[in-house]
């Protein structure tokens, strides 16, 4: 193949539909657990965070809820993936090796904001959310009281979410969406030095925590006992004024390793003893593998 731009040019469209089209075809998972936030700048501020206000009987004039100056923020990060084509490998007509790699890169691409997103929720035992605590802690504070959503333990953390409302437990921050891009020019520095060209794709974005009060952890073993009473305690989570959040833990999140027990726990009619499964179909199943 002779090397000029309008060969390169094909090229390159030739590997961005392999690219776009493996990106395409993956499913995401993210978006049953956070809420997708447009950036316009480097950093979002989320003063906001924290406020479920509810209906009340409107007698004299308006209550207002003030938006709590809570100082959390995400700041966006740059990502990017790389791989070289050797220049000998387009002249001698030898691309079809580098398809499946391509396809690879795009599929990497689709499955990136899963990754960044469930990769939060272990974090959230040592990282602080909007309140200053922990994401998952024992003492978040509420009006004069303390509440847990963490239920303590020493095995495999699993996690019960209500993913039932607009705002969700975690937050997908977009600055840039996934582009694929090229250093192919005959005259780019790296064909000059290392008879290559470049292909890769960039993007920017970041995720962070939403509220606490949507989420629940528990190390302990994921069993009717402690599944109920994780579910126990979020559904008694009130606001500031002590009302009921009415809040839906209706997503167990899972590794892996604990498929087994979480689809015994929410898909069978009968429990180990021969009883009924009193916890059958109360929460949907996700299975995740970045846990």
């Amino acid at each position: 193949m002779e090397l000029n731009q309008a060969t390169l040019g094909a090229l390159y469209q030739g590997f961005n539909t392999i690219f776009q089209q493996a990106f395409d075809s993956v499913p995401p998972q993210y978006q049953r657990v956070a809420m997708t936030v447009p950036s316009n700048t480097s950093e979002e501020k989320y003063a906001w965070m924290g406020v479920l206000p509810k209906m009340r009987e409107w007698v004299g004039e308006r209550f207002i809820h003030n938006l709590k100056t809570h100082d959390y923020s995400i700041k966006n990060l740059q990502w990017e993936m790389t791989i070289a084509v050797n220049a000998n490998n387009i002249k001698d007509n030898t691309l079809g090796i580098f398809n499946p790699v391509i396809s690879d890169l795009g599929r990497t691409a689709a499955t990136h904001p899963d990754e960044l997103v469930f990769g939060l929720l272990p974090k959230g035992l040592t990282t602080a959310c909007y309140d200053g605590k922990n994401f998952f802690d024992d003492d978040h504070p509420v009006g004069s009281a303390s509440v847990s959503n963490y239920g303590g333990g020493a095995g495999t953390a699993w996690y019960l979410l209500d993913v039932s409302r607009s705002i969700k437990p975690l937050v997908f921050q977009v600055r840039e969406e996934t582009e694929f891009v090229a250093l192919d020019r005959p005259e780019d520095v790296n064909v000059f030095m290392r008879n290559e060209y470049f292909y890769g794709a960039r993007r920017r974005d970041n995720a962070g925590f939403g509220l606490w009060q949507l989420a629940y952890c528990s190390k302990q073993s994921l069993d009717a006992t402690n599944y109920a009473a994780a579910r126990a305690a979020m559904l008694q989570f009130k606001d500031d004024s002590g009302r009921p959040l009415g809040v839906n833990p209706g997503l167990l999140v899972v590794s892996p390793s604990q498929e087994g027990e979480a689809r015994a726990l929410m898909l069978n009619e009968m429990n180990a003893a021969g009883a009924t499964n009193t916890w059958r179909n109360t929460a949907e199943l996700l299975v995740v593998s970045w846990l």
